[in-house]
């Protein structure tokens, strides 16, 4: 059966104590932890974060309703909200006491909202009047006010990725005011306005923080807006549109209750009455659809079944697992990737499963594309290329070239980022200078050798597929590499004459050499060499080859040497003016070989007459080991 489900829930998910009317779930979406606080933290908190080893867990007083609780980078303080007025720390650094402190918010008849750390002794107080940024001074257990703002706040959204904090001003709530907060300093951005679908009589607050998300994709933030429409024949459903500059509208048609995540550079919408998610990638451009409108990359398919394992006292070792309730009403959605379900004590992390994709995108140019830009591609791309090649569904000769283009291509900017490094480190202009970093190599770079290993040398050993086609699937790589300007591999050459070679396309091979489209090495004349027994005329070839590389003249005097030409190799040596260097033993011992006592007797004069013409004695000396 062939797999569809695109997007799975990870396989070892964060569990924790599930929420009842004794125990309270919190998520701090800049740790990633899960707060479980029993009886307002008397009777125990346990924090889980990414892994195992961030756990903690305490008790404090129960001074009444936790509305918020977080700890800071690194979990030095923990900060909690129980009141709209203040807000209370404890310090949880080994040297100092664990005494709790607390501070007011500063604006008068302000209510907080919330808060947010944006370091581990900076945070952010966001009231219903504006915002105030405080430093923590933990030794003195107080804080210092470094800069406020006064604004009229509805809500608020923080990205702790870009440390920027989002806020909904306005009557109707649609004009976004963003904030950055870097090092103890904090910066007011370019507020927007989200358009609305329909701007209520009278005004009032008609934007939901459920229908914003704050998110990075390709390194660049976005504010991602649920905008709900109703089904028409002019609008097809609902959209998500993509604040940035310029905007990308998310066409999802359909219309209901929706959820988003962003996994891998992807948007990934969740549509809670069918099911079913689907997703997007904002650099996918096609070419019939207006600028920056995005249709889903792939059919709505629902997230892969999960299963949960039964535990407590009521479970039994036989029992099975139960399946998970996907899409269920009491999941909670955070940035970027994160599902929680706070009645069954779990936090998933979303993943994406490209292999599902191959089978639903039959586009190979644009599945190329959409595979080029995920995380863990290499292999998958490799098989879609052997698929093509020696599957069920071999492409045609168009279809392989754009494909191989679209891997040379990254591959090509891989080579230039590299060699633009080298040549920075070389020159020494690196030194001192942070923004010349070394090139990341992903898993979307396909060298030659991965090539290679994984599809070409495979591809070659089939025996059911034309070897017409094999030769022209070769030199169509071989053609794509020369017009990304890459150095082609010798092994790659040496693949395409076995193949010549296999099938007795003798001619070929010859017209390929004679009009150089296989580039000359020294590994090619070589293998030419050898097949001189089934293929005469490549030995001469090899040494045609060799003169023409100019760098292997010891190698031309070797095969010469070897096929008992001696006086051959003597005036191709002369011709190249080495022959005051060359081993008189060796040419006399392949004169000697060939029984020839007249080829002898010249070679053994010519060296006589060098000795004669360098040394002024016609003697061969001791070290030469020419003495007969």
């Amino acid at each position: 059966m062939i797999e569809e489900h695109y997007l799975e829930l990870c396989d070892n998910p964060v569990q924790f104590e599930n929420a009842s009317a004794v125990n309270n779930v919190f998520f701090d979406e800049a740790n990633k932890q899960v707060f479980a606080v029993r009886s307002g933290g008397a009777t125990g908190v346990v924090v889980k974060g990414p892994d195992d080893k961030s756990t903690v867990a305490f008790r404090m007083d129960d001074k009444g309703e936790v509305k918020c609780i977080k700890f800071s980078l690194g979990n030095k303080i923990l900060a909690v909200q129980r009141t709209s007025k203040s807000v209370e720390f404890i310090n949880f650094m080994p040297d100092l006491p664990h005494l709790e402190y607390s501070q007011e918010c500063r604006t008068k008849n302000a209510s907080v909202l919330g808060f947010c750390w944006t370091n581990w002794n900076e945070i952010v107080f966001i009231t219903d009047q504006g915002i105030e940024f405080y430093q923590v001074l933990p030794d003195k257990r107080s804080l210092k006010l470094l800069k406020s703002q006064s604004i009229n706040v509805n809500w608020y959204m923080y990205c702790p990725e870009t440390f920027v904090i989002l806020l909904s001003t306005t009557v109707q709530g649609n004009v976004l005011q963003p904030f950055v907060f870097r090092s103890g300093t904090m910066s007011k951005m370019s507020k927007f306005e989200i358009e609305l679908p329909i701007v209520p009589k009278p005004a009032k607050l008609n934007l939901s923080e459920r229908d914003i998300a704050v998110a990075t994709i390709y390194g660049q933030l976005y504010v991602m807006y649920l905008k709900h429409h109703s089904r028409t024949v002019n609008s097809p459903g609902a959209e998500v549109v993509l604040y940035h500059l310029p905007s990308n509208v998310l066409k999802l048609n359909t219309t209901g209750k929706f959820a988003l995540n962003v996994v891998d550079n992807l948007v990934v919408v969740h549509h809670q009455s069918s099911q079913t998610s689907i997703i997007f990638d904002i650099k996918l451009k096609e070419a019939d659809s207006a600028m920056n409108v995005h249709q889903p990359v792939l059919p709505a398919r629902s997230i892969h079944p999960y299963k949960i394992p039964l535990t407590g006292p009521a479970a039994v070792a036989t029992q099975m697992p139960v399946p998970c309730e996907l899409y269920s009403s009491t999941w909670s959605v955070f940035q970027p990737d994160i599902i929680i379900s706070a009645s069954e004590g779990y936090l998933w992390y979303l993943q994406v499963k490209l292999q599902p994709a191959v089978n639903l995108l039959q586009d190979k140019g644009k599945l190329m594309d959409f595979l080029l830009r995920r995380r863990d591609c290499k292999m998958v791309i490799l098989s879609v290329c052997s698929q093509m090649l020696i599957g069920g569904e071999k492409g045609s000769l168009p279809v392989i070239a754009t494909v191989f283009d679209k891997l040379n291509q990254v591959y090509k900017e891989y080579l230039e980022a590299e060699q633009s490094y080298t040549m920075a480190v070389e020159s020494g202009q690196s030194r001192g200078n942070t923004a010349q970093k070394r090139p990341v190599r992903t898993q979307a770079v396909i060298d030659q050798s991965d090539m290679y290993t994984h599809v070409l040398s495979v591809f070659t050993e089939k025996k059911d597929t034309s070897h017409k086609f094999i030769i022209a699937v070769l030199m169509e790589y071989i053609r794509s590499l020369n017009q990304f300007q890459i150095t082609v591999q010798h092994y790659l050459y040496e693949l395409v004459i076995k193949t010549l070679v296999q099938h007795n396309l003798f001619y070929m091979l010859h017209q390929f050499l004679q009009y150089h489209v296989l580039s000359d090495s020294k590994p090619l004349a070589c293998l030419l060499l050898s097949l001189e027994s089934t293929y005469p005329p490549a030995h001469q070839l090899s040494l045609d080859m060799l003169k023409r590389l100019s760098t292997a003249n010891d190698e031309i005097v070797e095969v010469l040497l070897s096929k008992h030409q001696v006086l051959g190799a003597l005036r191709f040596i002369r011709s190249v003016g080495g022959h005051d260097n060359i081993s008189a033993r060796k040419f006399l011992d392949a004169a000697r070989q060939t029984e020839d006592e007249m080829l002898f007797y010249t070679i053994f004069r010519f060296f006589e007459q060098r000795n004669q013409r360098l040394r002024g004695n016609p003697n061969f000396t001791p070290g030469t080991f020419c003495l007969f």
